[in-house]
């Protein structure tokens, strides 16, 4: 008998590859919490029926999203999430959630910044029933406890008391995810963008075209919420402000209809926050991430866009007159209404004129270049 644990090895990333031999003494343990985050993002004896691991949903062949939907199926083979998993990629890279000094909320984790910290957030998926399922975290740590890797590991890690409290061992698992997720397999600056920045690639005349129109606040509203740096050149741009914005998302019908849920039900976004009360935050969520956004969709917060254009051409209607322009390309009929008129951030949304399909196309090919490189193939038409 044995038990083989493989990390991303296995997808050619180079972190290590576990082989234990139950027979062949005291299994060798993971060197650093990183290598044993990485182990425990991939095992799905974390989940109730042991199906599901954080790597299910945050598929590393992906962008370490989810490509199976707009939203996620659990544990159990009938739940369905609410929400579009997002990539985990960059994560690490937002703010604790806080208070501004203008009192604008930031940062943080998942769609309504609830968790606070990359640990927290690791630390959600195994207890939501709708997800992994675990009933409590002595459950997860006695699902921790049957595999020797970590029998030895914890200890050596976090001390020899860890396993005393389940809820100690509980918190060093999320602080071992959380580690791997702040490697460089998470956020690479790798891609076409990042290359052109370091004068290793040359955009097209259209991607060109479309950097130029992203970082315009004349021409676009894209960097408004979309742009951390102060620079246009900064080597380490996320393209997210980390605010909570209420772009005026339509209702996606389908996937209520998935779960079940009464057509016209609001999702409150930052209002479901535990830590927010105010309700003229109802209907904002926190900006995403553009990196890998050309092979992450769908998109949106409750992945009702498949395309990427679509993205585009549905922030354009803001600003056309045109009764064209108010037609989403992927049903036919009229973009649907926003479910929180009264939180809408019209002032961002109507910053600029409206784009002609040159433009739109332009855009469309920059945000393709933010795709790192190992993910480069996912590419439409590539």
């Amino acid at each position: 008998m044995f038990f083989r644990l493989t990390g991303l090895a296995a997808l050619g990333l180079g972190a290590a590859v576990f082989v234990i031999a139950a027979t062949a003494g005291d299994p060798p343990a993971p060197a650093s919490k990183a290598a044993l985050g990485e182990l425990l993002f991939h095992d799905t004896n974390l989940s109730a029926n042991r199906t599901q691991s954080c790597a299910t949903c945050h598929d590393p062949g992906f962008a370490f999203a989810d490509p199976r939907g707009m939203a996620s199926p659990g544990d159990n083979g009938v739940s369905l999430g609410d929400r579009n998993a997002p990539t985990a990629m960059y994560a690490a890279l937002s703010p604790a959630f806080h208070r501004t000094e203008d009192g604008k909320w930031k940062g943080g984790q998942f769609l309504d910044g609830r968790a606070a910290t990359l640990a927290d957030q690791a630390g959600g998926p195994p207890l939501n029933p709708i997800e992994m399922g675990m009933p409590d975290k002595p459950a997860v740590v006695a699902r921790l406890r049957e595999n020797p890797v970590y029998q030895t590991a914890f200890p050596q890690l976090f001390g020899a008391a860890v396993w005393e409290d389940a809820d100690t061992a509980y918190a060093a698992m999320t602080q071992a995810i959380a580690a791997f997720e702040e490697t460089k397999i998470f956020a690479p600056f790798d891609s076409k963008y990042d290359r052109f920045l370091r004068g290793e690639a040359e955009l097209t005349r259209e991607e060109e075209l479309g950097r130029l129109l992203f970082f315009s606040e004349q021409f676009t509203n894209c960097n408004l919420c979309h742009q951390i740096g102060r620079s246009q050149m900064d080597p380490r741009e996320t393209f997210t402000d980390y605010l909570f914005h209420n772009i005026g998302v339509p209702e996606n019908t389908a996937l209520r209809a998935q779960n079940g849920v009464a057509p016209g039900t609001v999702d409150h976004g930052l209002l479901a926050n535990p830590q927010v009360d105010d309700a003229t935050e109802r209907g904002k969520f926190r900006t995403p991430t553009l990196r890998n956004v050309a092979v992450t969709g769908p998109y949106m917060h409750n992945g009702v866009f498949e395309d990427l254009r679509t993205v585009i051409l549905f922030y354009n209607r803001y600003n056309s007159l045109s009764p064209a322009r108010q037609i989403n390309p992927e049903t036919g009929a009229l973009f649907g209404l926003p479910q929180v008129p009264d939180t809408l951030a019209a002032k961002e949304l109507t910053h600029g004129p409206a784009l002609d399909d040159e433009r739109i196309d332009a855009l469309l090919a920059f945000l393709r270049t933010l795709t790192d490189a190992r993910y480069e193939h996912l590419l439409p038409g590539d």
